[in-house]
């Protein structure tokens, strides 16, 4: 014998067992986190896509999922186009009474805010609005 008690050495081996698993989770869940970190920033990174794009990915979709004839195809597309028109026509028409309604609630804002808060404040609606630019918003 090796002058340990009978059991010692089995004691030792599943404490070594139980670190070398929880390094394996730790790794593992590491590994993911990271991986999810990184997708998510890269979603965040994501262009906007054109009108053309949105509706060829849905006229993909829609031949897909019905089964759509070429006639059919030409039929969706055109009313997609269509509305994907008179949309933009609403959104435009409405956009300065959007504008001026951000712009009265932020003057609120900044009417309570301390002079420390401010510029914490235009920081962030920097942000907000180089996001809305980035996701094709106004």
């Amino acid at each position: 014998m090796n002058g340990e008690p009978n059991g010692n050495g089995n004691v030792k081996q599943r404490a070594a067992l139980w670190v070398g698993v929880v390094f394996l989770l730790g790794a593992s869940l590491g590994s993911v986190s990271g991986y999810l970190f990184a997708a998510r920033s890269h979603a965040d990174t994501r262009t906007a896509l054109t009108d053309d794009a949105r509706r060829a990915q849905k006229m993909v979709l829609l031949t897909k999922e019905l089964d759509l004839t070429a006639e059919q195809q030409k039929q969706i597309d055109e009313i997609i186009r269509e509305a994907q028109a008179k949309f933009k026509a609403i959104h435009e028409a409405s956009q300065p009474q959007i504008d001026a309604t951000r712009a009265q609630a932020r003057e609120k804002v900044r009417s309570f805010l301390t002079p420390d808060q401010r510029p914490k404040y235009e920081a962030y609606l920097a942000r907000m609005d180089e996001e809305r630019k980035r996701n094709g918003q106004q």
